[in-house]
């Protein structure tokens, strides 16, 4: 490889020498071509269970790394609503003994069971009767803290009975993330886990667990983190703070954007953990999301009235026409239409886009389509603005699979004005179809979309700074009269559309991760626990 590097120096090839520099660090490396068994371990994953984008981010980035070469498997509780005979799920291990370090009842008994998901990644889902089959939701039950121990453990017990045995266990947002405290402490002399290394990836600081108020907790209450894990059945596991344990126990944790890696290491984002962050910083890294380009492709998506692609734009616009039908407003390619796609939650500024589009429908003929369903505050002052402007505002406040990709589809523009984002997704697969993203300057949306600027040509979206009706009014005026110009604006919609956030590179990163993970194995919390002292 040096001799390599010699000869491209002596050619003066520019290529050569990177190439050749390239080689000689993977190959330092040392795992240039390693294959990673990975278990990822979350509450949720799409298809079988979605309630947030993270279920997602599970399926999209484990097929990637499935395509990448590596042996990478799922781990999710078995809801009763999934259909075990539509995904073929077969029984895999049978009475499987999940300790609950309770006296009175020692062991939670489960199974466990296997399907290959529709991208062709094995699933492994916990069974038990008492706290998945018979729930009719994924989460907001009182006894949540109970279901995410027991799945975070039983993960650790399945991989004791040596069916698949991991490199790196990769868990997901609080439910999880007392699997590398446990791992660390309750497994740590267990011999075939004793090597695994642990990702902890954080997909919103915000929720952290149960019912207290993270940012207001007792003295009392608090949990530093360093106590054992109570038993399942106490009072005190439900006090115990699932998200701080997985930062403190993972050897490597990131979360879903560099934006938001760096906004929750303040006060402001950092949601009263921000100086456990600042400790740990070193094994702390930021890795944005990304899309299926083969799932959201507007040239084959069969739920599309009219296909479509960067080459053949003009059909769009019978997209637009079928969508104001769909919701029944007036249909006129002319009016502008902007769209919001997501929960109904206070963290996406629903409430300012009900509130600036109070005094944007006096004066400007456009229109506001609407699609999800959530706080049951927003989805009233939703109706009330429907009822104000019947013939401008078109509102779904409901869950659902198929709308989105029409509004992504028939929208000019998607408007995600958050008061945070740790990376957020909508507005990838807005521009994937051509819908400009209108979105505040945080978190992931700041990394993803580049504001539009009408004298260079360059840019994809519109994106403002303060979180107020001005400033989001303001930009609503600019899409408005950008629209007005079919030059420009065909110009964004290219550069919008000619983005790459596939999975691919972030996939690649998450590999590099894990590889990082190994090696910081022997060093996190050992030195620095007391536990461990």
């Amino acid at each position: 490889m040096c001799y390599n590097l010699l000869v491209a120096i002596m050619k003066n090839s520019k290529k050569s020498i990177i190439k050749a520099l390239e080689t000689i660090i993977e190959t330092q490396a040392g795992t240039a071509d390693k294959v990673q068994k990975v278990l990822m371990v979350g509450a949720e994953v799409a298809p079988y269970a979605t309630v947030g984008g993270f279920s997602y981010v599970l399926s999209y980035l484990s097929k990637e790394l499935v395509r990448l070469g590596h042996d990478v498997r799922l781990f999710m509780p078995r809801f009763g609503f999934i259909d075990q005979e539509k995904y073929n799920i077969e029984m895999v291990y049978e009475g499987l003994k999940v300790p609950t370090d309770n006296i009175e009842i020692p062991y939670l008994i489960c199974n466990v069971k296997s399907a290959v998901s529709p991208s062709g990644v094995t699933v492994y889902f916990l069974e038990n009767n008492e706290y998945y089959e018979k729930r009719a939701n994924v989460y907001s039950y009182s006894d949540d803290s109970i279901r995410w121990a027991l799945l975070s453990r039983g993960a650790l017990e399945f991989i004791k009975t040596g069916i698949f045995v991991p490199d790196v266990i990769h868990s997901n947002d609080w439910h999880t993330g007392i699997v590398s405290n446990y791992l660390k402490t309750s497994y740590a002399k267990e011999p075939l886990l004793s090597d695994i290394a642990t990702v902890f990836t954080i997909h919103n600081l915000s929720i952290q667990g149960y019912m207290l108020d993270h940012n207001n907790v007792s003295e009392l209450d608090f949990d530093d983190g360093r106590s054992a894990i109570a038993d399942f059945f106490s009072d005190r596991i439900k006090k115990q703070n699932f998200m701080r344990r997985g930062i403190l126990y993972s050897d490597v944790v990131n979360t879903v954007s560099k934006g938001y890696a760096k906004e929750v290491l303040t006060p402001e984002y950092g949601e009263s953990l921000d100086r456990l962050l600042l400790e740990v910083k070193e094994k702390f890294f930021g890795i944005v999301n990304g899309i299926d380009y083969e799932e959201f492709n507007p040239k084959t998506d069969k739920l599309l009235f009219q296909n479509y692609d960067k080459s053949t734009l003009e059909k769009r616009s019978m997209n637009k026409l079928a969508l104001q039908e769909e919701f029944d407003l007036p249909v006129n390619q002319d009016i502008p239409v902007f769209g919001f796609v997501g929960r109904l939650d206070f963290q996406k500024g629903v409430d300012l886009i009900v509130r600036t589009f109070g005094h944007v429908l006096k004066d400007y003929n456009v229109q506001f389509v609407q699609v999800g369903g959530g706080d049951s505050g927003l989805a009233s002052m939703l109706k009330e603005l429907k009822d104000t402007f019947p013939l401008n505002v078109g509102i779904h406040p409901y869950p659902n699979f198929t709308l989105p990709r029409k509004l992504f589809a028939g929208c000019d523009c998607i408007m995600y004005p958050s008061r945070f984002e740790p990376c957020g997704v909508v507005q990838l697969e807005a521009m994937r179809y051509g819908a400009a993203p209108l979105v505040r300057n945080v978190g992931g949306l700041k990394e993803t979309v580049e504001n539009f600027d009408s004298l260079t040509g360059e840019g994809t979206g519109f994106v403002f700074n303060d979180f107020d009706e001005f400033s989001l009014y303001g930009q609503l005026v600019r899409v408005v009269e950008l629209l007005k110009n079919k030059g420009l604006w065909r110009r964004l919609q290219l550069n919008a559309m000619s983005q790459d956030f596939s999975w691919t590179f972030s996939a690649k990163e998450y590999v590099k991760l894990y590889e990082l993970s190994e090696k910081f194995r022997t060093k996190t919390l050992v030195t620095r626990n007391p536990l461990y002292n």
